[in-house]
């Protein structure tokens, strides 16, 4: 794809080069900071009771904020949202509300409708959309409904209520458009889609994030009313980071102001003595006029707007957050209209409005900032895509950008406690994440949905950064580094899973990640990051130690692991000691070590162009690779190979301590996982680098018994091609048979994570007394095995999607056009790797386009996403599909890896 040089590209260089900190601002506020890890003071680490959602409006918050459409600056030290009442909530709207982990029948579930539409790289433009309904928020109905529900029923989620029938709800834009750095304009926009007059009162709100309550640092900001500007009110701001900045507000709302501190009275009992965080739901809700600061001073303000809409009415809200002081520099001819060039911001020709132009200078920003989005994504979207797949593509890219948050957590503090506040449970010292006081994180990091997953997860964010990437290499390759500073990776070489249990382990993928994000740069800006590269590369030298000593009981190159993020592919939680006793060998936990390796070697060999001491580190990934080929199917008198000769797939193997040994026969992504681990070593690389090559075949002539998953037998024009891969050429074939049989993995909407086979025929082994049984389920899990909210016993997972057309192009690259599989399974059609990859490419992006019915699977049967003109437009980004019709399930803005589709749609087309 042609590059052009776009006014937001000057913009990401600038920020690469830190001349203008255009990231400084963004969507870095969360979404739910109630229920998290770090606001869990508890005992015994019940996260959801400890801080649930009745407290949130009341109770200040030790580690984040959270809100609706909001901003912050990086360290979120001022956060901007927006809340809202309709008129008849009994509560002030100003989070976004879902179930606790307990209370719904498929684990945690956010209930509210609202979609991230847009947004640069830099933030320099966005905008989202919160759906508010006109009905009193059915929060009791949606608790109860899903307490009723068991397992075996689906989510009851918003839409189920009714209270978006006869269109009775307001569409709420939030826009913002970056006149300079710290000069952001916010534009509110909301129309009243009911076929009736309805109120509702907008509270545009700023604070301060509570960073002087726990007794580490007393320094206090404030906001504060200052004179009046024509056409609009004037808050000062004051930060001991920050200095001044201030909230300008277009009319005359009504100013309130009060503190981000506890409400001790409501949840506690006892006697307040400041002014609380809730005094706005009080002062609109129960008219309590005393709950606000009438000399209007606080750490928390917002802008009451009143308004009564007509049918298919609107009203505009126009802000600005800046750090130019307005007095200094506003036109007094006009309270309209107006252009300025201030010292230090350079983009006059911008045409920067005053700071009391809520007119057309104003207006004009939005329309400029917005065009120059089009402009840059119009350099990243193929031209020749149809509308819809643009559209899909350009919103998958907006949840991209709106996910990222500032993530705050130290362990050593959390475990302690505050000198302000009471000292926590002993209890801690040894429960959760005790084993992890290094830890200290205080980034902007991208998150895989902002309300169900608000903290970060190691194999999520590997996948994140490749559609990233696309857009903006920079953010992806801090986003690689991060968690292998010394603050997040463990002393041991360990990277930190996630919040709820840093010691889990996810797959190895960060070195892959890494990799492909090094050539999605050098494609898009022709220059190669050779630094990137070996930052990465030494510390995941101590990671990949860490695998070998800790996850190879037996030091003979078969992996355990745990989980894996497959939460509940396995018969057992595989995460716990096993109810049989002894260990599981685990098919997939040695695949990704085998895909390690290749990918270390295959950077090791790129680094080694330049530096020929990496030739030596190459060849240790290639013999460690072979090693664990070896081990993984061939075993000999050691042991039992994973891979079964007879059913043609490989399994997870039980050892039990009596000796004995068992495939544990589920066909599952377990078993399709070992395609992962390939790649060709090119002769133009190898001969290039005498040393590599030399040793290669040295261990090649002194292993005989290894040569079936090192081939040499295709030729380029520039010498010997070799193909290392953990599956020979034969069991390629006979596991291609099982993946791309329709009745079993293969899905219209991509690869299935557990075969349909298990639909007839689940897998059950009975254990003192109890059955354990694996059945085909494509939709929600009807387990609980790690929190039931996500299923790998059947549905479409994009990022396990992703590496297997990888795999397949890989395996195409070495093999050519005249390896032929029946595509599908007995079709009689036979075809190459390379369009087996592009058909289930095509099948996963099918899943967000309109067919020829008009109809987007992943809306399934919720008929407002298929055909209102409010609605069909809007995609969800979901955590994993239904793996017979394409239905989105889970977490519904997980466009975290989900995202994985603009890169397919932009390598691989409709």
């Amino acid at each position: 794809m042609a590059r052009i040089q776009t006014v937001e590209d000057i913009r990401l260089d600038e920020a690469r080069t830190r001349k203008k900190h255009w990231k400084r601002w963004g969507p870095y506020l969360s979404e739910r900071q109630w229920g998290t890890v770090r606001e869990d003071y508890s005992a015994n680490g019940t996260a959801w009771e400890f801080f649930p959602h009745d407290h949130a409006r009341s109770r200040a918050y030790r580690w984040g904020e959270d809100g609706i459409g909001g901003i912050c600056d990086r360290h979120q030290m001022i956060c901007f949202g927006l809340a809202m009442w309709n008129g008849r909530d009994h509560i002030l709207k100003e989070r976004l509300f879902g179930l606790n982990g307990h209370e719904g029948n498929h684990g945690e579930d956010v209930k509210e409708q609202y979609f991230y539409l847009d947004s640069s790289p830099t933030h320099s433009y966005m905008r989202m959309l919160y759906k508010y309904p006109q009905e009193a928020f059915p929060y009791t109905q949606l608790v109860e409904e899903n307490g009723r529900r068991g397992k075996e029923l689906p989510e009851f989620e918003l839409l189920d209520t009714g209270v978006f029938n006869e269109n009775r709800y307001f569409d709420i834009f939030v826009e913002y458009a970056k006149a300079d750095v710290e000069d952001i304009l916010i534009r509110i926009t909301a129309v009243n889609r009911g076929p009736e007059a309805a109120a509702l009162h907008l509270l545009p709100s700023l604070w301060f994030r509570n960073t002087w309550s726990w007794g580490r640092d007393s320094r206090r900001p404030s906001a504060r009313i200052t004179p009046n500007i024509p056409g609009g009110v004037c808050i000062e701001l004051e930060h001991w980071q920050y200095g001044k900045r201030w909230l300008l507000c277009a009319g005359q709302p009504e100013l309130l102001f009060t503190e981000n501190e506890t409400n001790y009275q409501r949840l506690f009992g006892i006697g307040n003595s400041s002014f609380v965080k809730d005094a706005f739901h009080a002062y609109v809700i129960q008219s309590d006029k005393a709950a606000v600061n009438s000399q209007q001073v606080g750490t928390k303000m917002a802008a009451l707007y009143k308004n009564m809409l007509g049918p298919g009415e609107s009203v505009v809200l126009k802000l600005r957050l800046t750090d130019i002081e307005p007095l200094e520099e506003m036109d007094n001819r006009s309270a309209v209209a107006g252009t300025v060039n201030i010292p230090g911001h350079d983009r006059a020709a911008e045409a920067i409005p005053f700071a009391n132009d809520f007119g057309e200078g104003f207006d004009a920003m939005f329309a400029c900032r917005q065009k120059q989005a089009d402009e840059f994504y119009s350099s990243r979207v193929p031209r020749e895509l149809s509308e819809d797949a643009k559209r899909v593509m350009r919103q998958s890219f907006a949840g991209m950008m709106w996910s990222k948050q500032f993530y705050h957590y130290d362990v050593r503090t959390w475990l302690d406690g505050d000198p302000g506040q009471p000292t926590p449970p002993k209890e801690r010292l040894t429960g959760r994440n005790h084993e992890w006081t290094h830890l200290y994180n205080d980034d902007v990091i991208s998150m895989p949905d902002k309300w169900e997953y608000p903290w970060y997860a190691a194999w999520d964010l590997a996948f994140h950064t490749i559609p990233i990437a696309l857009v903006d290499p920079d953010f992806a390759k801090e986003q690689l580094i991060l968690l292998l500073r010394e603050w997040y990776m463990h002393p041991n070489g360990q990277l930190p899973a996630y919040e709820w249990a840093f010691g889990d382990v996810n797959p190895p993928v960060h070195a892959w990640a890494a990799f492909r994000v090094y050539k999605i740069e050098r494609r898009l800006r022709g220059v190669a990051d050779r630094g990137f590269l070996e930052k990465v590369f030494h510390k995941l030298l101590l990671n990949f130690t860490w695998w070998v000593n800790r996850k190879d009981p037996e030091g003979m190159n078969i992996f355990e692991g745990g989980f894996l993020g497959l939460d509940n592919i396995g018969l057992f939680d595989r995460s716990a000691p096993l109810p049989t006793g002894g260990h599981l060998e685990q098919s997939d936990g040695t695949s990704w070590m085998g895909m390690y390796c290749l990918n270390m070697m295959a950077i090791a060999l790129e680094l080694a162009k330049e530096d020929p001491a990496y030739e030596d580190v190459a060849s240790k990934f290639f013999e460690h690779f072979v090693h664990i080929a070896h081990a993984m199917n061939d075993m000999g008198t050691n042991g039992r190979s994973l891979w079964d000769d007879e059913d043609g797939f490989y399994y997870d193997v039980l050892h039990l301590p009596n000796g004995e040994e068992h495939f544990m026969k589920i066909r599952s992504m377990v078993g399709l996982i070992p395609l992962f681990a390939v790649e060709t070593l090119e002769p133009e690389i190898v001969d290039r680098l005498p040393g590599f090559k030399r040793r290669m075949q040295w261990f090649i002539d002194n292993h005989p018994d290894m040569p079936e998953h090192i081939e040499t037998t295709q030729r380029s024009a520039r010498g010997v091609r070799r193909l290392l891969s953990l599956v020979s050429r034969r069991q390629l074939k006979r596991v291609l048979d099982r993946m791309l049989d329709e009745s079993e993995f293969l899905s219209p909407y991509g690869v299935r994570a557990l075969s349909r086979f298990h639909a007839d025929h689940p897998y059950e082994v009975a254990v003192n007394g109890h059955v354990s049984r694996v059945d085909y389920e494509p939709a929600e899990s009807t387990t609980g095995v790690f929190g039931g909210n996500s299923n790998w016993r059947g549905p479409i997972w994009f990022p396990v999607n992703y590496l297997l057309i990888e795999s397949l192009q890989k395996f195409h690259h070495y093999y050519g056009e005249n390896f032929k599989v029946e595509f599908p399974t007995r079709s009689g059609s036979e075809t190459d790797l390379w369009q087996v990859g592009a058909e289930i490419s095509r099948r996963l992006i099918r899943i967000f386009l309109r067919g020829e019915d008009g109809r987007r699977p992943v809306a399934g049967g919720t008929e407002l996403f298929q055909s209102d003109p409010h609605w069909k437009d809007l995609v969800l980004f979901f955590e994993y599909f239904h793996g017979d019709n394409g239905t989105g399930i889970g977490a519904n803005h997980q466009t975290g890896w989900t995202g994985l589709v603009a890169k397919l749609i932009e390598q691989s087309g409709e």
